[in-house]
């Protein structure tokens, strides 16, 4: 031990005073300051250790600079409340970041006060109003200022300008109404500016934008941008990220773009450029190029295979041509392909994955020929494969068997022969195999990946028995391998399988009877048997599957009685062409059904609607005449009496009603052959039979004969007389639908009306409407719900079948009817439900048919409901599809995360709500509905709430079509997964295949 001398030991003591004072502390009049502003704040949580028996500079939200206070950092803290109009007393305040609390008011003028400024960050609180005309009044110091994720309206100030020295300016993610100025590019020392998903007029960026050399990041997404891009970008040399993505942007890109040599990302993806993409390319940095879901033509630019550190490639949905050059392959970055949707041809080169770690390769949709590169999965960490729909032919290369990272392998609809690799069969990650319309041969193998969810080998020449492993595919939800060369009998095994909903084995070659059980098809819900050579008689097992709705034995050789149990659920039924006998079940005795028994000839039926021969027989006519001709006597006698009374009922119930509607003078008309009258609907109009009410009027559910057949009634409202309003909804609705045929809009089955009374008739839909199952707790327990009683929440693939569904119907009425159709109120309880979760768009007394193609109309009044309503349908009563599209993707929304559509919190909607979980860089996660959300569906699910974010765009020029969305959902609802959203927003690999906004980047 070393021990100091004493006069060491003195002079410590001496000097250890002085050091103590020499800590730093703040001058009191700082601390008071500090001090009022938490009790301002009415003393939040978050600030408890703010007092006076602590330093403010050991404060964590506090710096300091000698003795005073110089930075005030408090972020997402639930601040609420205005801005203190006593902050600026804080003299030496250069520093302050208040982003991501609940602060409101307007622009806090008190700030300028603060003469020392330098950075400010107001971003995502509740700012309203407009930016005053006098902001140059902030510090004239002043560097970074950013007002993103605000509610600030109006124009952007010409006065903004002025802050000469600022080097980031971030007003996006705002609702601003008007104009920007073009006086911004004078800001010389201009870094960072951040315009975009404002509702600005329509404008066109001013040239003065293009002129400041220091800006590196340029966004201006979603800012309602029109024209041109304009030319001589030369004059931005430190560029790094421009991102004018989903704009009304057209003509060409600009031929100097990649001659800037500090470019690293470039996102111009969902707007209207054409021409070919520059092949003058010096941005040897470039890291992301994202043009997709434009109008471009042309080859892919050789000069993009010199771009050694991409990593991102994204040309989809465009009009592009010719072969993929050679180069891209040996890019030694690139892992996300994403090139879909175009005309490309030729081979696809053998060094895709040799000299990079490919992730994401996408090449579907195109016409590429030859063979699949045999090196995909050389670095190991490929996740999705899709070169579907193209001419590839070939085998599958062998290197894939052993592609441990490999989620999803979809080659449908190409050439491809020769047997599936062993391995590929069991990768551990699997999860979807689309492998349908090839020429693939072999056996189903013994054991399949664990996880694998989704098996489609449809439509090959697969051979061989179903093998007893099958039991093993515990999983599978979906299994479809229709017309194959499969034989054998339906082993015992595959009834096993827990999860399955669809099975397809149709067009086949087995034989023998089915399993007498199958318990464990508990979710079950379509079964297709038929065109094989099956015998014996139809397990009664299948009449106890709740869940089976669609069930197709037809053209095979089954005998025997038809159990009664079947049709429990049954929506859909095809027993033709068997060698089934005895009577009809009668859950099944009924014209819904008359397609379903044909070419049966030991089969009767006494309803004639099923075209069967009657079951009456002579033995039973010449048995009845044995009753004693005294019995007889007695029960004719009865009869009278009965009957007598009867007539005199009748006629008094008559006169009576014919003297209270004398004036009533009904005409019923049909839209297509039907077994019933106006006789068999008007006196069913009673409260017992009502199932809903709407804002025109009651809907009942009206039986319509004794086999359980029910139809859906609208009465609309009645007054004295019928108002005009009502009238026009009636017509309206009947003019469109009587002339709609489409499997995803509500069958109009005809039409009473009177002088003073409309009642349109419908099919009746068992499931009801959506926002019944999204909304309540319990299922609806009366009027025909399919199956049992079942809780209320849906599944996400019946999720994601409903929205595909309801896409179709809208996509067909803006597209495919002519002239379009726009419906006005879609919402999710106009969105109805068959017994199969077919979804059905219904309710369109508010649609209106436009004379043109894309042409605006402008109605008298605002219809709609709330929290639906697109806001520029709200505010300028202009109506195009764009209206429809906002609000099938409030739905979208609703789909994914279980909210209502008006509930986003106390001052918003659910788009609303949404918009500022995205945009405030939230996980997506954290937005998804908790009830459904599994691994295995996170992506699909967060892939659907960006479309539903896509789809809710302020402005209408953003938003996509119908046809773009049916695109995208019939892509996720057949394409795997490969990504999980945390692993976009830190990111990593891009999960989605839409062209959506880069939230990251803002």
């Amino acid at each position: 031990m070393t021990i100091l001398p004493l006069s060491s030991l003195l002079l410590l003591l001496f000097l250890l005073p002085f050091h103590v004072i020499s800590q730093p502390t703040t001058t009191q009049n700082d601390q008071n300051t500090l001090l009022n502003i938490k009790q301002f704040w009415s003393n939040p949580p978050a600030l408890n250790h703010w007092n006076h028996s602590s330093n403010p500079c050991t404060w964590p939200e506090i710096t300091c600079t000698a003795t005073t206070v110089t930075g005030i950092t408090i972020i997402n803290q639930d601040i609420t409340g205005p801005v203190p109009p006593f902050i600026c007393d804080l003299k030496n305040l250069t520093h302050l970041d208040l982003n991501n609390n609940y602060i409101t008011g307007s622009f806090p003028t008190v700030l300028y006060n603060c003469t020392n400024l330098r950075y400010l960050d107001l971003s995502q609180n509740y700012f309203v109003g407009r930016i005053p005309d006098d902001i140059s009044r902030l510090s004239p110091e002043i560097r970074y200022l950013s007002l993103s994720s605000n509610n600030f309206t109006g124009d952007i100030p010409v006065n903004i300008s002025r802050l000469l020295k600022l080097s980031s300016l971030q007003l996006h993610a705002n609702l601003f109404n008007g104009s920007f100025p073009e006086e911004i590019g004078v800001l010389k020392d201009l870094e960072e500016l951040l315009l975009g998903f404002n509702p600005f007029t329509p404008s066109r960026l001013p040239q003065s934008f293009f002129q400041l050399e220091k800006l590196r990041k340029f966004i201006m997404t979603e800012a309602n941008l029109i024209g041109d891009i304009p030319g001589n970008l030369s004059g931005m040399p430190a560029m790094e990220l421009l991102d004018l993505s989903v704009n009304d942007i057209t003509g060409t890109i600009p031929s100097d773009l990649f001659l800037l040599k500090n470019l690293t990302e470039v996102y111009l993806y969902g707007n209207n450029l054409i021409g070919e993409i520059p092949d003058s390319i010096e941005a040897t940095n470039m890291q992301i190029i994202d043009l997709s879901a434009n109008k471009l033509i042309g080859k892919i630019p050789d000069g993009f295979g010199n771009l050694m550190s991409l990593w991102n490639l994204s040309l989809m949905i465009n009009h592009l041509s010719g072969e993929v050059p050679a180069s891209i392959a040996r890019l030694p970055n690139l892992y996300d392909l994403r090139i879909f949707t175009n005309n490309l041809s030729g081979p696809l080169s053998p060094d895709f994955g040799r000299y990079t770690a490919l992730k994401i390769f996408d090449v579907s949709q195109n016409n590429f020929s030859g063979n699949l590169p045999e090196n995909l999965c050389y670095r190991g960490q490929l996740k999705g494969l899709e070169v579907f729909e193209n001419n590839l032919f070939g085998e599958i290369p062998k290197s894939l068997g052993n592609c441990s990272s490999l989620k999803s392998f979809q080659v449908y609809q190409n050439r491809f022969s020769g047997s599936i690799p062993d391995g590929l069969w069991k990768v551990s990650r699997l999860e979807r195999m689309i492998i349908h319309s090839n020429l693939f041969s072999g056996e189903l193998p013994q054991e399949l990946a664990p996880i694998l969810s989704w098996l489609d080998i449809h439509n090959n020449n697969f051979s061989g028995q179903i093998p007893a492993g099958v039991s093993s595919w515990t999983n599978l939800a979906v299994f479809k391998a229709s017309d194959n060369l499969l034989n054998g009998i339906i082993p015992q095994e595959l009834t096993a399988l827990p999860n399955l909903i669809t099975l397809l084995l149709d067009g086949n070659r087995f034989t023998g009877e089915l399993p007498k059980t199958m318990v464990s098809w508990g979710s079950l819900n379509t079964l297709n048997l038929s065109r094989n050579q099956l015998t014996g008689q139809i397990p009664v097992g299948l009449g106890l599957l709740d869940s089976l709705t669609a069930l197709d034995l037809s053209r095979n050789k089954f005998s025997g009685h038809i159990p009664s149990q079947l049709g429990r659920s049954l929506v859909s039924l095809d027993l033709s062409t068997n060698n089934l006998t005895g009577t009809i079940p009668s859950r099944l005795d009924n014209g819904a059904f008359d397609r379903s028994f044909l070419n049966n000839p030991g089969l009767c039926s006494n309803n004639p609607l099923l075209g069967l021969r009657s079951c009456s027989s002579p033995s039973e006519t010449r048995s009845s005449r044995k009753i004693s001709a005294k019995f007889v006597a007695i029960i004719a006698s009865i009869a009278a009496v009965l009957l007598l009374l009867a007539l005199l009922v009748t006629g008094y119930v008559i006169v009576q009603y014919r003297r209270r509607n004398s004036d009533l003078r009904w005409k019923f008309t049909s839209f297509q052959k039907l077994d019933f009258t106006e006789s068999t609907i008007l006196p069913r109009l009673i409260e017992n039979n009502v199932i809903g009410y709407g804002g025109s009027g009651k809907v009942y559910r009206i039986p319509v004969n004794r086999s359980g057949e029910f139809v859906a009634v609208k009465k609309l409202s009645i007054k004295n007389d019928l108002d005009q309003r009502l009238e026009k909804e009636f017509l309206s609705e009947v003019e469109i639908l009587s002339a709609i045929r489409h499997s995803n809009i509500v069958k109009l089955l005809g039409c009473i009306s009177c002088d003073n009374s409309k009642l349109l008739i419908y099919e009746f839909l068992e499931n009801r409407s959506l926002d019944r199952w999204l909304h309540s707790r319990k299922a609806p327990s009366s009027h025909g719900l399919s199956g049992s009683v079942r809780h209320m929440v849906l599944d996400w693939p019946k999720r994601l079948h409903i929205a595909l569904g309801a896409a179709n119907g809208l996509c067909y009425m803006h597209h495919d009817c002519v002239p379009a159709v726009i419906h006005r109120d879609v919402k999710s309880c106009n969105v109805l439900l068959d017994g199969d979760f077919n979804a059905k768009i219904a309710d369109f007394g508010l649609a209106r048919i436009l004379a043109k193609e894309s042409e605006l109309n402008t109605m008298s009044t605002v219809a709609g409901s709330i929290g639906y309503m697109a806001p520029e349908y709200a505010q300028t009563v202009k109506v195009n599809e764009k209206i429809d599209v906002y609000s099938f993707g409030v739905i979208l929304l609703e789909l994914t995360t279980g909210k209502v559509a008006s509930d986003g919190n106390e001052n918003s909607s659910l788009a609303e709500w949404a918009w500022q979980q995205a945009i405030s860089g939230a996980p997506t996660l954290d937005a998804l509905d908790n009830e459904v959300i599994e691994p295995r569906y996170m992506s699909d699910m967060t892939n659907v709430f960006k479309l539903g974010l896509w789809c809710t765009s302020k402005l209408p020029t953003n938003r996509p079509s119908m046809q773009e969305v049916c695109q995208m959902l019939l892509r996720y609802s057949v394409a795997a997964t490969v990504t999980t959203t945390e692993a976009w927003n830190n990111g990593g690999d891009v999960p989605d295949h839409l062209p959506l906004i880069k939230l990251e980047n803002v």
